[in-house]
Formats: structure tokens, sequence, C-alpha cells
């Protein structure tokens, strides 16, 4: 099983420990293009702070942010599960999974990242800021520089996929045509008053207990059907929003009733 997971824009700098080693991080096939892309962020930080800003899209209370940026290769690292930070990290809850579950964290979860492609949750890296829509002076598109290196290592991994990335970062790595037959895409809606709603809120929440229970539960997901009946039985109100057809993935609404 491979669960793909967005990043986070917070995230919690590591305040000891060794630098990244980039050279160590998962899917090793990517590691040239992690070079590009680090290059090209620190470059433009060691600019002009306040083009750097408008590039990256902060404010002019984030500077901060900028110069943070000028110094990864040097700032200590920390495993991704405990860098990123927001309300899907909080929900899944890492330190207080099972010793069984995180063994399977690291093997089925896979972090979307603007600047590292994808990294699996052990994986050290410094906190950082860069968005998935973000254009590099010199650089292009980040969806361009990485979807076809993403995507071949999405379709290297083996049974189901559980795709959880907002639109932003499916379009870094989209799924291959050849792994789709076996990936489910899950969508969370809040129904009130008979009308069902996306909010923003509950929408990462929901998606947070959903990988947790993916991590502790005992089930057997070996195709997407088997998907909708764990989530059933997890207490989840799932239903089919489009079954897998025409080489398409299937889809799965997640409806919450409360907030």
């Amino acid at each position: 099983m491979l669960i793909l997971l967005p990043p986070s824009e917070g995230k919690e700098a590591p305040r000891r420990g060794a630098p990244l080693d980039l050279d160590a991080l998962s899917f090793p096939g990517l590691t040239g293009i992690r070079e590009r892309v680090l290059d090209s962020l620190v470059a433009l930080c060691d600019g002009p702070a306040d083009r750097a800003a408008q590039t990256l899209g902060l404010g002019p209370t984030q500077v901060g942010e900028v110069v943070a940026n000028r110094s990864l290769r040097e700032r200590p690292a920390a495993p991704a599960i405990h860098v990123y930070s927001g309300v899907l990290f909080d929900a899944l809850g890492y330190r207080t999974l099972s010793p069984r579950a995180r063994r399977r964290a690291q093997d089925r979860l896979a972090i979307s990242s603007a600047l590292w492609g994808l990294l699996r949750p052990m994986d050290r890296i410094p906190a950082y800021r860069l968005s998935g829509g973000v254009t590099l002076p010199g650089f292009g598109t980040l969806a361009a520089a990485w979807r076809t290196a993403v995507g071949a290592a999405i379709e290297e991994s083996h049974g189901v996929i559980v795709d959880l990335r907002s639109g932003t970062y499916t379009g870094l790595g989209p799924i291959p045509a050849a792994a789709r037959g076996r990936t489910v895409t899950v969508r969370v809606l809040q129904e009130s008053d008979g009308r069902r709603t996306i909010v923003s809120h509950m929408n990462k929440a929901t998606k947070g207990r959903v990988v947790r229970s993916l991590l502790e539960g005992d089930q057997q997901i070996a195709s997407p059907s088997d998907l909708l009946d764990a989530l059933t039985e997890w207490g989840f109100t799932a239903e089919v929003a489009q079954g897998p057809a025409n080489g398409s993935a299937m889809a799965i609404d997640v409806v919450v009733r409360e907030l």
C-alpha cells in the first residue's frame, strides 16, 4: 500500500541535529531534481528579500522565512513526520501510534513536497518554505520539474494507492495510467441541512483520522473496494463518488455531519 499525503505550510523547525543529507533521503531517483530545486530556492532567497517573498507568496511579516531558506543545507534536520505540522498531521497523531503502526507508516506513507518530491516519514529535512504553485526564477514550474519523476516513483509502488493530496500536489506527480486501476482518491464533505460542502479544516482532520485508521487497522486492503468496506467498518460514512472506469481511479467521498 502507498498512502500519498499533502505537506503542510506549517512546520516545526528542528532546534538541533545533523544537517540535510540529500543522498540519505528515500526515493533516490529524485535526488538530481531535489538538488536543482534546492539550488534555485536558495539562490532566490540569497537575493533581495522582498523579491523572494513576493515570488514565494509571502507577506511582509514573513521575511524570516526567506532568511531561513538561505541556509537550508546547514540548518538542523529532523524526521519529516515531526517537521510537518497542521491539522492533518495533528489528527494522524504519529507520536501516539502503536509501534506496529509506526513501522507501517514508514513503509506506507509518502509525503508530497514541492522541494523534495516525495518523502518517507523518517526522512530527515529542515523546515523550509516553498509551495507547490511557485515558479522559481530560471527554473520554471515545479509541476514540470517533478511530474515525470514523481509519477515514476508512484508507479513503482505495490498494492493499493490511497491518494489524499490536494490538487496542487497531485499536479506535482499525477497517478500514472498504469496505476490508476489500483488507486483511490478520497474527498471529505461536510453535510449540514442537507447540503454538502468542502470545509478545509474538517477535510484535513478527517483525512488524518483516515490515515491513522489505515495504519492501526487489521483489515486486508487488496483493492480499492476493500478500502470502502474498511472505512465503513471503522465508522466513517463513505460512498463511491466515481467507480474505476475507462482507466480512472475510484473516488470515495467521506461525509462528515458534525464539526
